[in-house]
């Protein structure tokens, strides 16, 4: 089966390079949340400069209402047809039984802040605080949580208060009623720069991970293998774009426009993921298997998902990554 696919993408693809392919509409789901978000990125740039319709693909967005878990679920719905995924929703999903694959990657390995009130000092003064974390499943939460045990905490020495999404997170600490959230960016540098302070970073407790990925239903992916070529295609340029530094300004541009924050913010953020590299980003939309056999390894860690714990290539089908020059 594997050999005869990939025979028919090639055959897509040469008759893409001879006469471009007929236009095609992705739907594309997205949490709001993440709709003005530096996560978001990637695909402001995919649109203003041009990849997508260089692939003669166009992406319309689809708002998902409610937080990360229901992206998978809309996939198998059919109310769209790629979604921006965290991992660990994805493996839920696909274990559940759900078709959805990942064809893309996205984040990589994030930067999450955590940001307390500026009279919490150090890790010692979170003891008997509220931490505003995300789902338990979620990486950002696994990630939190060793943070915290790398710098003495126990779960029993802190109450949580689960909120999915930076912009909530934030609210809540700003309101007064969480001690410390973990926020990405730019909303960790704005409250810094607000007199919050910054007790540590996820990547102290964490080297690497898979945290989000595009996905599509298998079966779609297949009967629509030159838009998904094209996107995937699409998508690389965009990475690589953003990591140029001959585009460092342009990127800073997009980051401003699409977030609303500060130039200086923006070339905050860009610093943080490149100077040097953090392996935050992808280097061209690939999938890192490594990366998301370590995500697995949380999910058993933490009893979400039950040993024998499952191969990294049962989530994933990179052909169109191989098809589009790209894994």
């Amino acid at each position: 089966m594997g050999l005869r696919i990939f025979i028919v993408l090639a055959a897509l693809i040469g008759a893409c390079s001879a006469a471009r392919c007929d236009a095609a509409t992705l739907r594309f789901g997205q949490i709001p949340s993440t709709a003005r978000a530096v996560s978001s990125l990637y695909l402001y740039v995919a649109q203003k400069q041009g990849f997508f319709a260089r692939e003669n693909v166009t992406v319309e967005i689809v708002q998902i209402p409610g937080g990360t878990g229901n992206m998978v679920a809309a996939l198998d719905r059919g109310e769209v047809d790629v979604t921006q995924t965290a991992t660990p929703y994805l493996i839920q999903a696909v274990l559940a039984g759900s078709p959805a694959v990942g064809i893309a990657g996205t984040t990589v390995n994030p930067i999450y802040s955590l940001i307390a009130k500026p009279q919490i000092k150090d890790f010692a003064d979170v003891k008997g605080k509220l931490i505003g974390l995300s789902l338990p499943v979620d990486t950002i939460s696994i990630s939190m949580r060793k943070l915290l045990a790398l710098k003495g905490l126990d779960q029993a020495d802190y109450r949580v208060k689960e909120l999915v999404g930076s912009p909530v997170r934030a609210a809540c600490l700003k309101s007064g009623e969480c001690d410390a959230v973990p926020l990405g960016q730019p909303d960790d540098l704005i409250a810094v720069k607000e007199g919050y302070r910054r007790l540590g970073l996820s990547t102290e407790a964490v080297a690497s991970f898979q945290f989000e990925v595009i996905a599509a239903r298998r079966d779609f992916a297949q009967t629509h293998a030159p838009a998904i070529i094209g996107l995937v295609s699409a998508l690389a340029d965009a990475f690589r774009f953003i990591r140029d530094p001959a585009h460092r300004d342009d990127a800073v541009n997009a980051i401003v426009a699409l977030t609303g924050t500060s130039d200086e913010i923006a070339r905050a953020t860009l610093a943080l993921y490149l100077d040097p590299d953090r392996g935050v980003l992808p280097r061209q939309a690939e999938i890192d298997l490594s990366g998301l056999a370590q995500v697995i390894a949380f999910m058993g860690e933490g009893g979400t998902v039950k040993p024998p714990l499952p191969a990294p290539e049962q989530f994933v089908d990179l052909q169109y990554l191989r098809a589009a020059g790209a894994q």
